[in-house]
């Protein structure tokens, strides 16, 4: 498809721009706990094992991590935030925390386990971090992965598009700050490089917020701040207002924000 900036309302540019996010590991640990908790039941599929060497992928603040090691499995988390990191180091002292990128990650020792909870549709070098998996495990070894899926938070990422267009920022709009793939898409390059797909599925997952009051607004700040950057703060708060206004309809129920989550879970052995 052809990326054109317009200035039309109605039409909503696909991505253009890759951008990370810039992770506050004390706002994500108070009002998008969400993230890690539903995380606890991805924990109970990789069904750790005492003495079993695991790493935790993008372990943010670590609340996971501690998790699995508490099953008596010898875990290793590792994240590209310096912050998180750090956050997750006072947390869980007792346990190894490390900073390394998802697509470009190293250990001489390998792992029984990989498991990524709510990460890797951060990581648009795809193959490459599907490559250092599968040279990090030993072999048999497994993959236990939740990530956003196709659609996902499609109308969140609509309406702040639209608005960003009507106040005059395009550019921001074709902002491409995630990798949402299909179940088709993803096991594909897992087979390519030697996976064998166990397990693949994608499926609705409508989260509720934490914040009851700025729902919306709030999980932008945290995760899409990407698409706001170079706007002075008094354009992105009418922004933001007006997003939230809009998906009031749709995502605002029995006084609880609900964002539209749509995940693709997928266990892979080498």
């Amino acid at each position: 498809m052809a990326l054109t900036s317009s200035q039309n309302n109605n039409e909503i540019p696909n991505g253009k721009f890759s951008e990370g996010a810039l992770w506050n590991p004390d706002l994500y640990n108070d009002k998008h706990s969400f993230v890690f908790k539903f995380g606890e039941d991805l924990v109970a599929v990789l069904n750790p094992q005492p003495g079993e060497r695991i790493l935790d992928l993008g372990c943010g603040t670590g609340y996971l991590t501690s998790v699995i090691a508490n099953t008596g499995a010898d875990v290793i988390g590792i994240d590209n935030s310096m912050e998180m990191i750090a956050n997750a180091r006072t947390a869980y002292p007792q346990l190894d925390f490390q900073v390394q990128s998802a697509s470009d990650f190293y250990f001489e020792d390998r792992f029984d386990a990989i498991f990524s909870n709510a990460v890797l549709h951060w990581v648009h070098e795809k193959e490459e971090c599907i490559d250092c998996m599968y040279k990090s495990l030993k072999k048999p070894g497994r993959i236990v992965i939740e990530m956003g899926g196709r659609d996902n938070i499609e109308k969140i990422l609509k309406a702040l598009q639209k608005s960003l267009i009507k106040h005059g920022f395009p550019e921001n709009a074709l902002t491409s700050l995630w990798y949402f793939p299909s179940v088709g898409e993803y096991t594909a390059l897992l087979e390519k490089r030697g996976f064998k797909v166990t397990f693949a599925v994608h499926y609705e997952r409508e989260t509720k917020l934490n914040d009851n009051e700025n729902g919306i607004k709030e999980w932008i700040k945290m995760f899409g701040s990407a698409f706001l950057r170079g706007i002075d703060n008094d354009v992105i708060e009418s922004i933001l207002n007006e997003v939230q206004n809009n998906l009031k309809s749709v995502l605002y129920k029995n006084e609880h924000w609900y964002a539209d989550y749509k995940r693709l879970r997928v266990i892979a052995v080498k």
